[in-house]
């Protein structure tokens, strides 16, 4: 099984980088997996408690989950992925069934902050954005999609994901193998991983 970690900051194209890369591959062949799933159950908490979460943090997410569902994979054996509710700010009741393919995916800003988690990894990608353009999508993003509203977004931007994102989400670009810049010419950089995964499926 070949392993790809796909990281980067909020908004800044991961999941139309993944989309590229397995656009060309045979769908029974890859499998993606999102660290938005892992996010760490709060049933302890109320719902205004969980909305005070910093969810760009390290600490929000369960990747002793995450890194015990993909070495399962890494077995052969099945999981059940965690669904998680961006409106409720908590872990659903349901999980999806995720089988082992010869390609992972796992994308999610804060993947390669993690050293067992990155161990795992045999290709290290950081997609790369301008900081306005990111804010930009993020903001159409939450708004359409989540049901929040400007100043909402604009305040968590300032106070929480851009402190979060210069501390812990742009320093590990430094572990990418490869850097693709989420704009018009980062044709050839998908080529590139596409070619290395042709190359380990076939």
């Amino acid at each position: 099984m070949l392993i790809i970690g796909i990281a980067g900051g909020t908004g800044s194209g991961k999941t139309t980088v993944v989309q590229q890369i397995i656009n060309e591959l045979p769908e029974a062949e890859v499998g993606v997996i999102s660290q938005d799933s892992y996010y760490r159950e709060n049933n302890n908490l109320s719902f205004e408690e969980r909305g005070l979460i910093n969810f760009d943090h390290p600490r929000a997410i369960d990747f002793e989950l995450l890194v015990s569902h993909l070495s399962e994979l890494k077995k052969g054996n099945t999981i059940e992925q965690p669904v998680y509710s961006f409106v409720t700010h908590n872990r659903t009741e349901d999980s999806i069934i995720t089988h082992p393919r010869k390609v992972m995916i796992v994308e999610g800003i804060l993947i390669l902050a993690n050293p067992e988690l990155r161990e795992m990894f045999d290709v290290k990608i950081f997609v790369h954005a301008d900081s306005d353009e990111r804010l930009i999508r993020r903001l159409k993003r939450d708004i359409a999609e989540r049901g929040r509203d400007m100043e909402e977004v604009l305040n968590r931007y300032q106070t929480t994901l851009k402190p979060m994102h210069q501390q812990f989400i742009e320093p590990t670009k430094a572990f990418a193998d490869i850097i693709i810049p989420n704009d018009k010419y980062n044709t050839v950089a998908i080529d590139v991983v596409r070619a290395v995964i042709n190359q380990r499926i076939t």
